[in-house]
């Protein structure tokens, strides 16, 4: 695909330097999430506009299996997926999309590469959203296509770049630094989408590399505030790996007002990503779905099996839906102040435990009876 040059236009005047990026990026307005994109609907779920950061998923069961993927879709919506995406690798797969969609408890995008007639076709049959890179779906005509395809189904796109899929025009300019060349590319598609009347679009624009996306999204907060942005970091890696990584680029940009849709990628089993999407916007006082815990990582004061204990009450607040604070302590003089903020908690002594609530004792309990005492109160409290 033919490149038309928007740096300029993206860094407001040349090609910057990585230091002068970076120090764009520090300057960069900090705004409330959300506030400054236009709304898009996927589905029945509203995003940008104002709307909460919405948190979605990607299904990785095999395409052409039908109720393998409506399977993962239930364990996905259970865990607080609010969208999912799909891949359609071939055009053999589109009956199986299609039925998913219609069996779906979820709005279900269609990611679709390399191939326009795929993802003309998953408008018609029932995707909430398409995902297409215009870098590699064939061309300006066949983007146009695609363009029209989800005009007529009243869906959005998601135009989608990544650091691995850039335009190769672009891609070879060694004026431009990695970020540049992202913001860039999506700015130059967006122009394209906006000329043709069609503004009903999201963008991502990743990278592996976690201060590459984040100065990439602030050059695309700057350029276009208007368009909602989808955040990631792409390839984060394994559970912990991918965890840490992502945590600390959305972080930063969740921070700065930027992202009304994430991703937390990890190869791993999706309903993961759930956890930790929302284990990130709740620590950022973003959104909250359900229970914190607060736990201490124990030291040589400790007498019981605290770490033990502190995983049996994070199994058991997996199906909590109430927002409450809980603390997990390990020392019975220190605990309750350590931890007064929670709602509710229990510092542990030998062989006993306290449980309190905002640091004010409401029992005392044998340690064997510690997480039943703690969750009978959680219990009080969601029946309350």
């Amino acid at each position: 695909m033919e490149s038309v040059d928007v740096c300029s236009t993206v860094m407001g005047g040349g090609a910057a330097s990585q230091d002068n990026v970076a120090a764009q990026g520090e300057t960069a307005q900090t705004c409330k999430p959300n506030q400054r994109t236009r709304r898009v609907m996927v589905g029945n779920v509203p995003l940008g506009g104002g709307a909460p950061c919405v948190v979605q998923s990607m299904l990785n069961a095999p395409a052409r299996d039908v109720q393998a993927n409506l399977d993962q879709i239930q364990r996905l919506a259970q865990a607080g997926c609010e969208v999912v995406r799909m891949a359609i690798p071939h055009r053999d797969c589109l009956d199986a999309f299609e039925q998913v969609c219609a069996a779906s408890p979820l709005p279900v995008v269609a990611d679709v590469h390399f191939d326009s007639v795929i993802a003309m076709e998953a408008a018609k049959r029932g995707a909430a959203k398409l995902r297409i890179n215009p870098g590699n779906i064939g061309g300006w005509e066949k983007t146009d296509q695609v363009i029209e395809a989800a005009r007529a189904a009243g869906i959005p796109i998601r135009i989608g770049v990544n650091a691995g899929s850039l335009d190769q025009a672009l891609k070879s300019r060694e004026d431009l630094t990695l970020p540049e060349k992202l913001a860039a590319s999506a700015v130059e598609y967006v122009r394209h989408f906006e000329e043709r009347g069609f503004e009903d679009v999201v963008v991502s624009a990743k990278a592996h590399d976690v201060m590459t996306t984040v100065r990439t999204y602030r050059m695309l907060a700057r350029e276009i505030p208007q368009v909602p942005l989808h955040i990631g970091i792409t390839e984060a890696g394994t559970l912990f790996q991918g965890v840490v990584k992502s945590a600390s680029g959305l972080g930063i940009l969740l921070e700065e007002g930027i992202g009304d849709t994430m991703r937390i990628s990890l190869t791993d089993d999706p309903v993961q990503e759930m956890r930790a999407c929302w284990m990130l916007l709740a620590a950022l006082d973003l959104r909250r779905r359900g229970p914190e815990i607060i736990s201490c990582p124990t030291c040589g004061r400790c007498q019981v099996d605290l770490i033990g204990l502190a995983k049996e009450v994070d199994a058991r607040l997996s199906q909590v839906r109430v927002p409450l604070k809980v603390a997990v302590m390990g020392c019975v003089v220190n605990g309750p102040g350590e931890a007064a903020d929670a709602d509710l908690g229990v510092a542990c002594g030998a062989g006993v435990g306290v449980v309190f609530s905002h640091g004010r004792t409401i029992r005392k309990v044998e340690e064997s009876q510690i997480v039943d005492a703690l969750m009978e109160e959680v219990a009080a409290r969601q029946e309350g």
